[in-house]
């Protein structure tokens, strides 16, 4: 009797198992091991791509900035003041991207593209990857068009050309930012659009910016990246890639396209800060290199293209302060 009963249980047990459809799925669970000053390390994160999105509980974003056999090295781009030590990370598969198009232009955003003023939300149709390859060599042109200053003694003894690089190198105080803000309102009617990116600076200095924009009516040809000093490390790491792929999408377009980066040294110092956090070497054996490379790779963009490519340019105007003219 018992057989029959086994033999008959066998049986149903084979019919159900024939009748479904099992599937073995594999989840990778993302936790939380420590948190720092607005990095993280999680671990878990064994199919991870460098600058992928994470999203955590709240809201909070964070990016993948280095990758290693104990965990990732995550930086937030949001407030993670309610995040701890053991809460779970969502991997997206996606990389991070800021809105771009016209719809920018006379804006003031953060460098994920969201607003910062009090003209409603921005409705961008297209996006575009905050890290992307510089152009070719064979798809550039020769600088041979003016960006003219407005500063007669620069224009004269140092000229700018449209798709080229230019450093604007000096301590603090002795009128950095002026020089770009008048290359800036310069523009006025030569049909350059003009990207202001601020970066580890005081929200008191930003705004001055922009009310000499809105005064000059020059605001409506502008876009104002601004990843303020209260920031998040990570924010301001962003802050120029997000720039200058806003400026891409104009190149493209036909466009001359000025990109002013205000300043440099407060991005490597927001880098060294998040690689000292990420136990990332940031002494002299890689934090030179690093931050070198960093620069580069962002001011190779700045480019003069042909008209195969869109035939538009994009020059950078980068800022470095100096300490007692020391620039080493």
């Amino acid at each position: 009797m018992s057989n029959s009963v086994a033999t008959k249980a066998r049986k149903n047990a084979e019919k159900v198992l024939k009748k479904s459809d099992f599937q073995l799925r594999v989840k990778e669970i993302n936790t939380i091991e420590s948190m720092s000053a607005g990095t993280a390390i999680v671990s878990g994160l064994t199919h991870a791509k460098i600058n992928e999105l994470l999203s955590f509980k709240n809201g909070v974003i964070g990016m993948v900035h280095s990758l290693s056999d104990k965990g990732a090295g995550v930086i937030f781009l949001t407030n993670a003041d309610s995040l701890k030590a053991g809460d779970r990370a969502a991997q997206t598969n996606q990389v991070l991207d800021v809105p771009v198009g016209n719809e920018l232009l006379g804006r003031v955003i953060n460098p994920l593209g969201q607003p910062l003023d009090d003209k409603g939300i921005i409705s961008a149709k297209q996006t575009l990857p905050i890290e992307r390859d510089a152009p070719s060599i064979m798809a550039r042109l020769p600088v041979d068009t003016p960006l003219q200053t407005g500063i007669k003694a620069i224009d004269c003894f140092t000229p700018i050309g449209r798709g080229q690089r230019e450093l604007i190198l000096g301590d603090r105080q002795t009128g950095k930012t002026a020089i770009a803000v008048d290359t800036i309102l310069n523009q006025k009617d030569s049909g350059v659009i003009c990207i202001y990116c601020a970066i580890g600076q005081r929200l008191s200095d930003t705004a001055r910016v922009i009310n000499t924009l809105n005064e000059y009516d020059m605001i409506k040809n502008c876009v104002v990246v601004i990843a303020s000093g209260e920031d998040e490390a990570g924010l301001q790491y962003i802050a120029p890639y997000s720039a200058t792929s806003i400026g891409e999408y104009f190149m493209s377009k036909g466009k001359g396209v000025l990109v002013v980066y205000d300043d440099l040294t407060a991005h490597a110092r927001a880098y060294r800060q998040m690689s000292l956090l990420l136990r990332t070497p940031p002494g002299r054996e890689a934090y030179p290199g690093d931050i070198f490379y960093l620069h580069s790779r962002l001011l190779e963009r700045a480019t003069h293209l042909r008209p195969k490519f869109g035939g538009g340019s994009l020059t950078a105007l980068p800022i470095v302060s100096t300490e007692a003219g020391n620039i080493s």
